[in-house]
């Protein structure tokens, strides 16, 4: 079976969680400190770990054949790649930024305005979008001082709480892009048809689709249990057993963590009693 090439981030936000879901999906890997590649012990894996820049040139060479990478940098970067699955962690947002007393209203009011930025592909397509011509300074880390230093009228970075944002004494005030880490290859890479890569896609789709889910047991009276299933937003229909004391079942279902809390109140106030809540591991669908 043909080994796949991954790539994540060396260090950062997308590091830590990207382990975790190889590690979830059950694939267990021998990385040492500061190691660059790492064999994964039970599946024909290997992980690259690169610096986040790097990784397109990666997947364009051939280099490798999957990464978990960010949107934000394939926005930026990612001419030839493709977004295979959402993974829905590391979500943060490009945004628009300019200091409190800057009276915005709207675009218009950045025309013929300095912006520090390290995306400046993002925030060049998003102006010629609005019709508004800027200077663009190319900026790489701390781009929040640029206002207070003089280098620029407004900024655009990754916005995550907007924490940074308030200690450097400035107001959100334009989303350009929505981002959350992908599954990417290179659209003409050799893996998109190997027996390896769609084992890959299927562990990490079972993993993500637990991740969306919990599983509820709780005990009904007979009599409640035609309303109480009515309520319940199962895969199929819940599981019904009888319980040791007579008028009663144990029913057995999946809720979305969405909608969870809503849901629980919902059979609470229906009658179910002891209810009990699980962790999902993986669900194959």
């Amino acid at each position: 079976m043909k080994t796949l090439k991954i790539a994540v981030q060396k260090s950062g936000r997308l590091n830590e969680e990207s382990l975790r879901l190889l590690k979830d999906a059950g694939i267990s890997i021998d990385n040492g400190k500061d190691q660059l590649k790492a064999k994964a012990r039970n599946f024909p894996l290997e992980v690259f770990f690169l610096r986040n820049s790097d990784i397109p040139q990666y997947l364009r060479d051939g280099v490798v054949d999957l990464a978990i990478v960010g949107e934000n940098l394939l926005e930026e970067n990612g001419e030839g790649i493709v977004r295979l699955v959402k993974l829905g962690f590391s979500k943060c947002r490009v945004s628009l930024a300019v200091p409190k007393s800057f009276d915005y209203t709207s675009i218009a009011d950045l025309q013929g305005k300095r912006i520090a930025t390290s995306y400046p592909v993002t925030v060049s397509n998003f102006l010629e979008e609005k019709g508004v011509q800027a200077e663009l300074h190319t900026i790489n880390g701390s781009v929040e001082i640029a206002p207070n230093i003089g280098l620029a009228d407004a900024i655009c970075d990754i916005v995550s709480s907007g924490s940074t944002l308030f200690k450097n004494n400035l107001k959100e005030v334009d989303v350009i892009l929505k981002s959350e880490a992908v599954i990417a290859c290179a659209s003409n890479g050799s893996s998109h048809n190997s027996s390896t890569q769609d084992q890959f896609l299927f562990r990490i789709n079972a993993v993500l689709q637990a991740r969306q889910f919990k599983y509820v047991l709780m005990n009904v009276p007979n009599e409640k249990l035609d309303a109480i299933t009515k309520l319940l937003p199962g895969m199929r229909s819940p599981t019904v057993l009888p319980l040791a004391e007579q008028g009663w079942s144990s029913v057995h279902t999946v809720i979305k963590k969405e909608s969870f809390w809503e849901v629980i109140d919902e059979l609470r106030t229906a009658g179910a009693e002891g209810i009990l809540v699980c962790p999902i591991e993986k669900m194959v669908l």
